[in-house]
């Protein structure tokens, strides 16, 4: 069993990103509590320089770290309104992915209590990523005869000709197995198959998401996109710390010089932005 793993290189980006959500109701509300995960990590590979969320009407709030180390803002509020808007505001400094990530893993090696017990919370399928049995036989059929570190990139790219990006077609309660049996989803339906599937096949994976700035030849201010590009991703981890992450969505633009920032992480997705409770 072996790894090499390449530490971050090369220049650096800056991102400024804005990213505005909320809610509308048909009538006024007297007090809502919830719950944003909307601050990007600072990792290894990048930096939150700055970070600050607003919100309309004006709330108390209260940030912790969940257990899975995304940065969460609470907060509440008390008086009546029709409408809630929060919009997120960070700058954010960012590495390009090592070039080099190796892993010699083999399914024995997966297989090891040592391993299991290690990676016991990225293993176990929940309702919301049990992708079905069908989905799962499937996939064993197109990793026969590869290897681990192969087996999770040629599942999310299976994926990406099987299942279809279709906005609107599922909801953010939709589970991995509603998800596989219509063939259509969003993002977090294109990460959540293909967790359960790994999971299912032995391959600690879990649901990471953030950020795409597809543009490496923007100018400084200049603004890339009127509407965030949020996309959701699934990291398989192997053994000795080596992961390695896939983006399964369809993409169709440039491929080259794109730029990522990781938004929070978790065994699942969890929503931006979380209504708690209101009334």
């Amino acid at each position: 069993m072996s790894a090499t793993v390449a530490l971050p290189t090369g220049r650096p980006h800056r991102l400024g990103i804005v990213h505005s959500t909320g809610f509308r109701y048909p009538g006024q509300v007297l007090a809502s509590y919830n719950e944003a995960r909307m601050t990007p990590l600072t990792t290894p590979r990048q930096t939150t320089l700055e970070a600050r969320i607003e919100v309309i009407p004006t709330a108390s709030t209260f940030r912790y770290g969940d257990y899975w180390g995304t940065q969460v803002t609470a907060f509440e509020v008390r008086v009546p309104h029709d409408r809630l808007t929060v919009t997120a505001r960070a700058i954010v400094e960012t590495y390009p992915a090592p070039v080099s990530k190796t892993s010699n893993n083999s399914w024995a090696d997966l297989s090891t209590e040592s391993c299991r017990d290690r990676y016991a919370e990225l293993l176990v399928t929940t309702t919301r990523t049990e992708p079905g049995q069908e989905a799962v036989a499937l996939a064993r059929e197109v990793v026969s005869g590869l290897a681990p570190a192969e087996a999770g990139r040629a599942v999310t790219e299976w994926l990406s000709g099987v299942l279809d990006y279709v906005p609107g077609a599922t909801g953010v309660h939709t589970s991995a197995a509603q998800a596989w049996d219509v063939r259509k989803g969003v993002c977090q339906d294109f990460a959540h198959v293909p967790v359960g599937i790994l999971r299912s096949l032995g391959i600690p994976a879990r649901y990471v998401s953030g950020y795409l700035q597809p543009r490496s030849d923007a100018e400084v201010g200049e603004k890339c996109a009127e509407k965030a590009t949020r996309v959701d991703r699934v990291l398989v981890r192997l053994m000795a710390g080596v992961g390695s992450q896939h983006r399964p969505t369809r993409w169709t633009g440039p491929r080259a010089g794109r730029t990522g920032t990781r938004l929070r992480r978790g065994s699942a997705a969890q929503g931006d932005l979380l209504r708690c409770r209101g009334r």
